[in-house]
């Protein structure tokens, strides 16, 4: 089968806009949810401490954007196996040398694990390229990526870093499902890995006793469940139009953490429930538009690319809004460009920029025989 698709400069710009807009916002709730923090910690002097650092990090992440959207992102292919690769044995040296889920090089820290989930997207769309036809056969097809898959997430684990490892089980499920692979030795596959993740979740105390509170509906609200208690209670103060942007109650040091993994708790407490639905509704858009990108592609690789992105990225903002909500008990999953954190945000706006050039991709030479998108098989 041939085909070529020509890179032109006709991206996405309405996918460009929606990412913008998310980092504008994001960066203006991560300043109120931040400020009590900042002045607390610099005994009153500023409160533009997380700020600062936020607008940096999203600086360097904007620029590594741009230049995945101007790469070819066809040569991803011929080095995936190679990134792959590389994140196993990064990951592999965070726990040796640092016996946590950080990588520390000089003035620089980076999560890993987040270099691994990126990785496993560009291996994974790779090798459905290469063998899909074979996707159906258990032990020549299907079984290797699955191996990889769960290689990645045991070690994910050990860091420790259960919800990590989940997620990126969930979003290889996701590709190899839409690449082909059967269903039943999905399930079968799932199956096998619940009654193995089961215990390994129950085998941390901190892990078991989070689930078991959350499945007591969250009764200590003194230690395990305060985080969770104290979010319901700040969306509870948001109401429907919120309480106005700075003038959040819970970020006042009642909220642990509130710039981070719980930030989504002072947006409904700030904009109310009205501005929580709009930034889910920009995710919802994001998403969208990467899932056209991808119908709209000839390209195998760019489709599977376009498809596990996007679903990586719309997976982690809904993970961690039910999270705030009390659906899900606490994973300590960030939402993406909205969280404090700046591997996540270089690795997301990395993602976002390989989205834009495969939206890039124009049909100018179609197969033999013609490609039909593998959304439509």
């Amino acid at each position: 089968m041939h085909y070529l698709n020509v890179i032109t400069k006709n991206y996405d710009r309405v996918l460009l806009g929606a990412i913008i807009a998310l980092l504008v916002l994001g960066t203006i709730m991560l300043y109120s949810a931040s400020s009590v923090r900042s002045l607390t910690e610099t005994g009153g002097r500023t409160d533009t401490v997380y700020l600062v650092a936020h607008l940096k990090r999203a600086l360097i992440s904007i620029i590594v954007m741009f230049g995945f959207m101007m790469l070819d992102y066809r040569k991803l292919k011929t080095i995936s196996f190679w990134l792959i690769t590389g994140s196993i044995v990064l990951l592999i040296l965070t726990k040796i040398f640092f016996a946590s889920r950080w990588l520390f090089l000089g003035p620089f820290s980076f999560q890993t694990s987040d270099i691994a989930r990126l990785s496993l997207i560009i291996y994974l769309a790779a090798y459905i390229d290469l063998k899909r036809e074979q996707l159906k056969d258990f032990y020549h097809g299907f079984l290797p990526p699955v191996l990889i898959i769960v290689l990645l997430m045991g070690v994910i684990v050990i860091q420790p870093d259960f919800s990590t490892a989940a997620m990126i089980g969930l979003i290889g499920t996701i590709m190899l499902f839409t690449g082909g692979a059967r269903l039943p030795q999905l399930l079968a596959t799932g199956a096998t890995g619940l009654v193995v993740a089961i215990p390994v979740l129950m085998m941390e105390t901190y892990r078991r006793a989070r689930v078991m509170d959350w499945f007591n509906g969250n009764q200590d609200t003194a230690t395990i469940g305060y985080q969770t208690h104290q979010s319901l209670i700040s969306l509870s103060n948001g109401g429907f139009f919120g309480l106005g942007l700075g003038n959040s109650m819970e970020k006042n040091l009642f909220l642990p953490e509130p710039h981070t993994d719980f930030i989504f708790a002072i947006i409904g407490e700030e904009l109310g429930f009205v501005g929580g639905v709009v930034i889910l509704t920009i995710f919802l858009f994001i998403f969208q538009r990467g899932i056209r990108i991808a119908k709209r592609s000839t390209d195998p690789f760019g489709i599977m690319l376009a498809i596990g992105i996007s679903f990586s990225f719309i997976l982690y903002a809904f993970v961690n809004a039910a999270v705030v909500t009390n659906v899900f008990p606490v994973t300590g999953l960030p939402m993406p460009l909205i969280s404090y954190g700046g591997s996540g945000m270089l690795i997301n706006l990395a993602g976002m920029g390989i989205l834009l050039n495969i939206s890039q991709a124009k049909r100018s030479v179609t197969a033999k025989h013609g490609w039909r998108s593998m959304l439509h098989d």
